[in-house]
């Protein structure tokens, strides 16, 4: 990374961290943390999780931590929330269970990607509230204090700004040539009541932001057609890595006459025109 780029990614990190420190105070000086314990314990077991360690109901990504400025940021890779290996003490790193496995030997497969999952992948999520399934969240929403759904809403909302920051920042400081994409996986509730239509809706709003600045002409930001240019050109949609979902999707979708790259960006903009809408 070039210095721009390093304090952008330095100021979305400190900004993230404070901001999940922040959330994690709110629920303790209320009194609730017990109450979110017992609900995602609740939730994992009504949906048959194995028994596992709750060490941490929020998480930031340490895995931001461990980047260095001489490092490649390629793809900011947006997940759904830290499941319950991301969460674990030993762990608190975004994608490392089963989907994330998946991730990592997709990448070492296919070197022609020039990707290392692990070195060249900046991973976030659309909350760092944990559940061990992400649709357990619901539950959270429906039978917990209020505090809890407010803190979901006002998570996907920041989050999704300041990715869309940082995207933007890299993306206009490069001067390698190969500018960094950001890939939203799994996409079955950015749909319309989904649990992340909320992140969905501050994700498009910013990336229409983006594009009215990069314009050479003023534009409506509300106009879907005009969000191809600047840094949301970049932006793909994908099913998540886990169940296989994604490598099944891309084999389904990939025509013979284009290379992987370009089938997983052919891909990657057609799930970003049915999700996002531009």
């Amino acid at each position: 990374m070039n210095d721009a780029q390093w304090r952008a990614l330095q100021e979305f990190k400190t900004d993230f961290k404070s901001q999940v420190s922040a959330w994690q105070a709110q629920i303790e000086e209320a009194g609730l943390l017990d109450q979110l314990q017992s609900l995602q314990k609740r939730a994992a077991d009504r949906d048959g999780v194995p028994l596992y360690s709750l060490d941490t109901p929020l998480v930031y990504n340490s895995a931001l931590d461990d980047i260095q400025k001489t490092d490649d940021i390629r793809i900011i890779l947006i997940g759904d929330n830290p499941g319950k290996d991301e969460q674990l003490a030993r762990n608190r790193r975004y994608l490392v269970g089963q989907s994330g496995k998946i991730a990592d030997g997709f990448f070492r497969k296919n070197p022609e990607l020039n990707i290392d999952f692990r070195k060249n992948v900046l991973i976030l999520n659309k909350t760092p509230l944990h559940t061990a399934k992400t649709k357990e969240l619901a539950l959270i929403i429906k039978e917990g204090n209020p505090l809890f759904a407010e803190i979901i809403e006002e998570s996907q909302i920041r989050l999704a700004r300041a990715t869309v920051r940082l995207h933007r920042a890299l993306y206009e400081a490069d001067d390698t040539g190969n500018p960094c994409k950001l890939w939203l996986i799994g996409y079955a509730e950015l749909r319309e009541r989904g649990l992340f239509s909320v992140y969905r809706d501050a994700l498009n709003a910013a990336y229409a932001e983006c594009s009215a600045r990069a314009a050479p002409a003023p534009i409506s930001v509300s106009a879907p057609s005009e969000r191809k240019s600047g840094c949301a050109s970049q932006v793909f949609v994908y099913q998540h890595f886990s169940m296989n979902r994604f490598l099944i999707d891309l084999k389904e979708r990939s025509h013979s006459s284009l290379s992987l790259a370009e089938n997983i960006e052919h891909v990657g903009r057609a799930h970003r025109k049915d999700i996002l809408g531009w």
